[in-house]
């Protein structure tokens, strides 16, 4: 699989241009990103640790929100260390090692599309049908949701790849993006019919990408938590953490929406890197923020953990 033969030349390597049109930018790029991958992998592997360590969050809300965190450490692993890479000197990518790159990060974006959907639903049922709520969130219905939210983009995004490996690459060898991703390998780079990965990949898109969002948006618009809460307060609090959460869930899934389908409306050769950049870290920031640190549960069960004495805030 490393050598792709096009009848003329033989692509053996590719080339991660990363943010070659902005040297100027490399050691603040650098400095940032390496910040926000140690942040990244530090917060959210406390996340898991005070997750399984605390009997009291051992309900699906935090399940969900471990597991999310697990995702977001893969993620994070599988496309930032090539990116930091590429500021020090020419990121170089087997095809073989392209095409894994593409399908485990594009995997997991498949997976958080549906797992911030599966959350947003959790959150629903528990405050629109909380008597009903144990009965229609039970082990086995959250464990299902969980497996499905972890198989499905593998299965995906694995039938892409497949496709994607049927294709023939010409050089130039050279893709204009800090990862490997579809749009530069099979509009810019393929040599051979790619009309079957193409349609393929956005009708599976729509389907993971929009129906997802469309969800989340259904929920919170249904939850009506600020309507049910009684003190002014308390109801400003509810707004401003339902709003926080759907400011980076929107994020997320707008980014992706503008990438994989409808990337022709992007005319800019930077823009997409700066639509990449929101998804795969610009979310990856705010996520644990959103959803653990203005979380009192969570800080007083980490604050247990770390042995002091749990402070009412």
């Amino acid at each position: 699989m490393e050598r792709v033969s096009t009848g003329s030349q033989t692509v053996t390597l590719f080339v991660l241009l990363g943010f070659h049109d902005v040297p100027e930018l490399h050691l603040l790029l650098l400095s940032v990103l390496t910040a926000v991958y140690a942040s990244t992998i530090t917060g959210n592997t406390f996340i898991v640790v005070v997750v399984l360590n605390s009997h009291r969050l051992h309900m699906p809300m935090y399940f969900f929100l471990a597991n999310l965190s697990v995702m977001e450490i893969l993620y994070a692993s599988t496309a930032i260390p090539k990116m930091l890479e590429g500021f020090l000197q020419e990121a170089a990518i087997s095809v073989a090692g392209c095409l894994v790159q593409f399908f485990i990060f594009g995997s997991l974006a498949t997976d958080e599309c549906f797992l911030l959907a599966v959350m947003a639903y959790d959150r629903y049922l528990a405050i629109c049908q909380p008597l009903r709520y144990p009965f229609l969130m039970g082990p086995r219905w959250y464990l299902g949701l969980m497996l499905t939210a972890w198989l499905s983009g593998f299965m995906v995004d694995g039938l892409i790849v497949v496709l994607m490996s049927q294709v023939m690459f010409c050089g130039p060898n050279h893709i204009d993006r800090f990862y490997c991703d579809f749009s530069p390998l099979m509009l810019g780079l393929a040599c051979s019919d790619t009309g079957v990965a193409q349609m393929t990949t956005f009708t599976l898109s729509v389907v993971f990408i929009t129906v997802p969002f469309g969800l989340v948006l259904v929920t919170y618009s249904r939850n009506g938590v600020v309507l049910r809460v009684p003190s002014g307060a308390s109801r400003t609090k509810a707004f401003s953490t339902c709003s926080s959460h759907l400011v980076v869930v929107s994020t997320f899934y707008a980014s992706l929406r503008a990438l994989y389908i409808a990337p022709s409306a992007i005319h800019s050769q930077l823009l997409p890197k700066v639509f990449a950049l929101l998804y795969t870290v610009v979310t990856l920031i705010f996520n644990p923020v959103v959803y653990t640190l203005r979380n009192q549960e969570v800080l007083q069960a980490l604050r247990r953990l770390l042995c002091c004495k749990p402070i009412e805030v």
